[in-house]
């Protein structure tokens, strides 16, 4: 753990009571606001109109982002986001792109109304930059934002922002990545905010010293630029529909947007059950030599109409795994927009104001300066984000109409290869770097009610796109192999997770080594966990086939198409490391797809055929995970029958069973719990019973469910494991299932460490202490 350095904590932000914020800087910087009464005499009309008008405005502001950079980053991966706030920086509306930022984005303008107002100033035509993840805007330093104070007639009435990833800011490693800094001063350094516009003019030496810093100086400079364009959009878009409707108007929308979404995340809470539920979670590594295990852990608690995020028990911070409060807040808007608030428009500022967190200082997720955070949104923040949305999930599970919104994990995080060296396909060599942003096309998770997506996207960028292959390939000296998605990928479940997809690119056009860093978990456990018994998706994997003879090949007229296909030696990708890619070698990549939901021996064999001949599972795939025999693309009805019930005598023979028999009960007035647990009444007292058998696992007496439990190695989960645990850790890894020893359904699958709790029995005793009202 790195030491405090005092006078750090200045640039600590941390979410402010909005009133408290007015008197702080309302004689110094005139605020614009309105009362409750105007609030709340809109007329519902106007409101509408007004309210997809700041839509527009929002909307207007990404396009011209995209239009005006440069980088891939932003024209072909989407990964950006802008907002529209309110006086005191309350987020009003944001958007569909880059949806982790949301929850940094108010804490930069909180600071900067704290610390800019007097010194230098918050006055009409600024514009601020900031990268420093401890006072927000972004989750690291790459992430960089430059927003904007409107006045309206001399008051502060509103903020616009745009942020996007930038593709190097400096620092020891390629990409602003060094897998082995000890600190933040072996990255990007952070620079809280400045002003970087006066008077509506870019300033020249300000913009100088932020490109100066960068081995891409001409994209970062294009995209500051693009910023500005952006939020100038912005203003002049939202002074228009303050002249046509009046500034009070506006603003009285602002606010009720707000209010309207606070209310109605706060009605569907309270229909839903009292109760705390727990999640574990794992990075694979922390630096690169470490061979460690770290973990996340979080208790959510739901009272009435409030929600508790308890992040205590967390690992201290170390290594390059780090994410400040800001990622920890926006891991937690990764999972609640979708998924409470799918259905709801997207006024942050409301959303925010109806949970909390409670966490420790110097872990993994709340980091104190001077912690290396390179890696904090596709790291500790991605991880807090899949936990958060486990337990929303199964929160969720037990209401038949919200349940629709359950989602196993995704893709589990991103998969991070940056390349780097010189491009000598022109009349001069140039240098280029390449954060290969193909991981975009990861896996969904699966739903009770429907399989995830196949390559969908990634969870936290619902509008994200994966890279042209012609576009990268004319950009950069890299020749693509084969992009295509991958059979068994999909974490198996009554319902499939997405399946995910493989890159395999070798360079082209420079016959120098290039530059490598790997950053990305999920490797030896699972970040893509299932739910209900439902399988984690694939593992990452991460090979570089040395002496390949991919030029001879390619020479000879022969394409390869597989790994297979190579020859030389194939070197495994650590997750945190720096390496090469020299010419005649070839650079795979493996990222992960998504979990699956329910018992895999319970989906339709149908499907699994189905998926087999469209290449979503292989035939192995379909005989190990589901028990289904498909020979000559045809279903075999009776051989799956057999395979089936010799997969749950399997089940049976391998696992620790309860010294007890649970009686049966009478599953007609069950209540649901999940895809395979139901709460039933008896003589006024509750169990848990298997909602297939009936079969009693638990009550109030006991505390913990009574289940089968079997624990092997992880490559026993199937084909979808794709890495060794033993590759990356010395941690011992087991494959867990945990079934009814009724009917041998399966009620928990993961791929865990050995010591991982069981959070099956605590979050069902949980559920029984707290029953729905």
């Amino acid at each position: 753990m790195t030491a405090p350095i005092p006078g750090s904590e200045i640039f600590s932000s941390r979410p402010l009571d909005p009133e408290a914020l007015r008197r702080a800087v309302g004689a110094t910087v005139p605020l614009h606001t309105v009362t409750q009464e105007q609030i709340d005499a809109v007329d519902p009309l106007t409101y509408e109109v007004i309210r997809h008008r700041l839509w527009s405005v929002t909307d207007e502001m990404g396009e011209a982002l995209k239009r005006m950079s440069g980088s891939p980053i932003v024209t072909d991966a989407n990964d950006f986001d802008f907002a529209v706030s309110d006086e005191v920086g309350q987020e009003v509306q944001v958007g569909l792109y880059n949806t982790m930022l949301v929850g940094a984005v108010d804490l930069a303008i909180y600071w900067t109304l704290q610390h800019r107002s007097e010194n230098p100033g918050i006055a009409e035509g600024d514009m601020f930059l900031c990268n420093d993840p401890w006072v927000g805007g972004g989750l690291h330093q790459s992430d960089v934002i430059v927003y904007q104070p409107i006045f309206h007639e001399g008051k502060l009435f509103a903020w616009t922002s745009a942020i996007c990833h930038e593709p190097d800011l400096g620092g020891s490693g390629l990409g602003s990545f060094d897998p082995g800094a000890k600190d933040v001063f072996s990255e990007s350094l952070p620079t809280p905010p400045i002003k970087v516009v006066r008077d509506n003019v870019l300033q020249r030496d300000v913009a100088d010293v932020w490109t100066r810093r960068s081995r891409v100086p001409m994209l970062v400079g294009l995209d500051l630029r693009a910023k500005i364009g952006a939020n100038t959009v912005g203003r002049n878009r939202l002074i228009a529909v303050i002249e046509q409707y009046g500034a009070d108007t506006v603003k009285a929308v602002m606010k009720r947007m707000m209010n309207d979404a606070e209310s109605r995340l706060r009605t569907k809470l309270t229909s839903l059950p009292n109760g705390t539920w727990k999640a574990t979670g794992y990075q694979d590594q922390s630096s690169t030599g470490d061979r460690g295990l770290h973990k996340i852990a979080v208790a959510m608690t739901k009272t009435d109409d409030h929600l508790t995020f308890d992040f205590t028990g967390t690992d201290p911070q170390t290594g390059v795994i780090n994410c400040t409060y800001a990622g920890m807040r926006g891991g937690v808007m990764l999972a609640l927009l979708p998924i409470l608030a799918g259905d709801i428009p997207w006024s942050a500022g409301g959303l925010m104001r109806c949970f909390e967190l409670i966490s420790e200082e110097g872990t993994i997720n709340n980091a104190t300066f001077p912690a290396a955070v390179s890696r904090g949104p596709i790291g500790p923040a991605w991880l807090t984000g899949n936990l958060i949305a486990e337990c929303l999930a199964q929160m969720l599970d037990r209401n038949i109409d919200l349940g629709k919104n359950v989602q196993a994990s995704c893709c589990g995080t991103w998969d991070t290869a940056v390349v780097a060296g010189l491009d000598e396909r022109g009349e001069q060599p140039v240098p280029f770097l390449n954060i290969m942003m193909e991981p975009m096309a990861g896996g969904y998770g699966a739903r009770p009610v429907a399989d995830g997506m196949d390559t969908g996207g990634l969870f936290c960028i619902p509008m994200g796109r994966i890279p042209d292959t012609e576009m990268t390939e004319f950009l950069y000296p890299l020749l693509t192999l084969w992009r295509r998605e991958e059979p068994d990928s999909g974490g198996p479940g009554r319902m499939r997770g997405g399946v995910s997809a493989s890159l395999a690119v070798t360079p082209y056009g420079s016959s120098l080594p290039m530059g490598l860093v790997f950053a990305s978990a999920g490797k030896a456990v699972a970040q893509n966990g299932g739910l209900a018994g439902g399988l984690p998706g694939n593992t990452g994997l991460e090979i570089l086939a040395r002496d390949s003879g991919v030029q001879e090949l390619l020479a000879a007229g022969r394409l390869p198409g597989r790994l297979a296909d190579l020859g030389g030696s194939q070197e495994t990708g650590a997750c945190y490391a720096e390496s090469y890619l020299a010419p005649g070698e070839v650079l795979y990549m493996h990222w992960q797809g998504g979990g699956g939901y329910g018992d895999p021996l319970r989906r339709d064999p149908a499907a699994v055929a189905a998926d087999v001949v469209n290449g979503k599972v292989t035939v192995d795939g379909a005989r190990v995970n589901y028990g289904v025999v498909v020979s000559g693309g045809e279903l075999d009805a009776g051989a799956t029958d057999e395979r089936r019930t010799e997969m749950i005598d399997e089940r049976r023979d391998r696992s620790q069973t309860p010294e007890s028999e649970g009686a049966e009960v009478d599953l007609s007035r069950a209540r649901r719990i999940d895809d395979n647990l139901a709460e039933v009444t008896i003589d006024d007292a509750r169990v848990v019973a298997c909602a297939h058998c009936g079969r009693v696992l638990g009550d109030t007496k006991s505390g913990r469910l009574s289940l089968a439990r079997y624990e092997g190695p992880s490559a026993a989960a199937g084909p979808q494991v794709t890495s060794a645990p033993g590759e990356y850790i010395d941690t011992e890894v087991v494959f867990r299932q945990q079934c009814c020893p009724g009917c041998w359904t399966a009620v928990y699958s993961g791929i865990v460490p050995a010591d991982h709790p069981d959070h099956v029995g605590e979050l069902t005793a949980l559920l029984i202490a707290a029953p729905a009202d």
